[in-house]
């Protein structure tokens, strides 16, 4: 309500009850203008009520929401379901239009206002994170693989002769495959093997880049978050490597926000040498619903590029779920997921390192993985490798989501590109194991639970495979004892025969 409004209901209630109650509604504005003015993610969470008011006052500026509105054009904000209405608060029209998913829509002063404060407030968070001299970002509704696809066609209209793009492995499927989509050729690095780490190898990065020619790459696609025993890519040396060659350089930073030493990663790599653009997840990153991530760089005319190449309008879902939950956290939530998650990551590796002398295996040395741990399986790796899979499947059917497990040799083809040994990121990887993470959000019961289940599972393994040999030892006795006892029956019916014919 404005100042006439509380003044015509003090005509009907003690002034002084208004009063009160305008200070209350002053406190909420309060929040929402600071919100307005810095763009920044506010220290402390908001609550509620002051949420959904700010969304509520966003939704009415649509045009969709007008009282007296008259739409006579194809698309109007019109929604069926009330339900639908309510669950994206009336915020119907998208963000950006047909030509600029980041441009601002005449018809949807509060939708677009939500998507440019959206984007200003995870900017400030990545600069919490670590990108302190990130200069911009845009919340996509896309996932990591397509909104990498959409940096590479950005690129391009800017290297035309380009057929290739250098690519460090890392077994995942999507991030392959958004180089397939746009159009070019993967040219596959193998890591190199140090001690039990798979490492960048960069002297093959720039043999290759020296044998295609620099003017025929489009870029160097790398990564900082992966799995163990695959550690985050050399991006200093290969942002200098991009600098060197003039080449762009986009970094899949999928579910790196969470780790201040993937975040720093990106920060040197931009200071030393050259990175284009990195790409995180928004489900990964901030817990909210699959479907969106943010496209960063450190070249706000670069980004304008990307922006202006997705085509169309897009849904506003991603954008709106990321707000609350940062609204709803602050910065100081936020910080403190971090911390925790870190202390958890601790916590895992001492525990799961415990757990693997146990069953006389060892936790795989990866220190320069932030996130992701390994442990070995050679005591149950057999022909096949199904005593693994058969772990797997037992932690699965025992609700341990996420958890990986690698058997040796495995072959797969993605989009005609056959993989050796495929998952573990490497052709010839030295032993089997078993893949866990901290990520945000993770509490220690999850680790305690997931190591008492995993302790179970691999008893059981070790029990089977024992039983197992044990049965396929006795199952040669038998065929030893069915041949003696074939040979002394033949024995005996020659010796019969012999008889017979003596006695005629």
């Amino acid at each position: 309500m404005n100042g006439d409004s509380f003044s015509a209901g003090e005509q009907i209630v003690s002034p002084a009850y208004i009063r009160q109650g305008r200070e209350a509604r002053r406190s909420h504005e309060q929040l929402i203008r600071l919100l307005l003015e810095k763009g920044k993610c506010p220290q402390e969470p908001w609550d509620e009520s002051t949420i959904e008011l700010f969304l509520q006052e966003l939704a009415v500026m649509d045009s969709n929401n007008f009282l007296g509105n008259c739409g006579v054009g194809e698309r109007e904000g019109r929604v069926a379901s009330s339900m639908v209405a309510r669950r994206h608060y009336r915020l119907i029209h998208g963000i950006g239009r047909s030509g600029d998913i980041a441009a601002v829509q005449p018809k949807a002063a509060g939708s677009s206002l939500l998507n440019k404060l959206t984007n200003s407030v995870v900017l400030n968070v990545l600069k919490i994170a670590g990108a302190r001299t990130a200069t911009g970002c845009f919340v996509v509704p896309m996932a990591t693989g397509m909104s990498l696809t959409l940096c590479f066609l950005t690129l391009r209209h800017k290297r035309p002769k380009a057929k290739y793009i250098i690519w460090p492995r890392i077994d995942q499927k999507s991030c392959f495959k958004s180089m397939i989509t746009a159009g070019y050729e993967p040219v596959v690095i193998e890591n190199v093997l140090e001690g039990d780490e798979l490492r960048t190898d960069l002297n093959s990065v720039e043999s290759k880049i020296q044998e295609l020619g620099a003017e025929n790459i489009l870029c160097v696609h790398s990564t900082t978050s992966c799995f163990a025993p695959r550690v985050p890519d050399r991006l200093e040396e290969l942002a200098e490597i991009c600098a060197k060659y003039d080449i762009p350089h986009i970094v899949n930073n999928a579910y790196g926000v969470q780790s201040s030493k993937c975040m720093h990663l990106i920060q040197q790599g931009a200071r030393k040498g050259r990175i284009d653009a990195f790409v995180q997840s928004l489900d990964k990153n901030f817990m909210v619903p699959v479907g969106g991530a943010v496209i960063a760089g450190f070249s706000n005319s670069f980004l304008e590029e990307i922006s202006k190449m997705y085509p169309g309008r897009a849904s506003a879902s991603p954008s709106l779920d990321v707000l609350i939950t940062l609204l709803s956290l602050g910065a100081s939530g936020y910080k403190n997921l971090l911390t925790e998650r870190k202390e958890m990551f601790t916590y895992l590796s001492s525990e799961l390192k415990a757990l693997a002398e146990k069953h006389n295996e060892r936790l795989l040395e990866t220190v320069h993985n932030p996130i992701s741990l390994a442990m070995s399986l050679k005591n149950l790796n057999d022909e096949g490798g199904t005593a693994i899979t058969q772990l797997g499947s037992m932690l699965f059917t025992r609700q341990v989501s996420g958890a990986r497990v690698v058997p040796l040799g495995t072959s797969q083809t993605v989009n005609g590109y056959a993989f050796k040994g495929f998952m573990s990121h490497s052709n010839n990887y030295p032993c089997a194991y078993l893949n866990a993470a901290s990520a945000i959000g993770i509490k220690k019961q999850d680790v305690d639970m997931f190591i008492k289940r995993l302790d179970k599972c691999l008893r059981l393994c070790r029990k089977e495979k024992h039983l197992g040999a044990q049965t396929a030892g006795d199952l040669q006795a038998t065929k030893e004892d069915v041949r003696e006892l074939a040979q002394q029956l033949s024995e005996s019916l020659q010796v019969k025969a012999e008889d017979q014919q003596l006695l005629t």
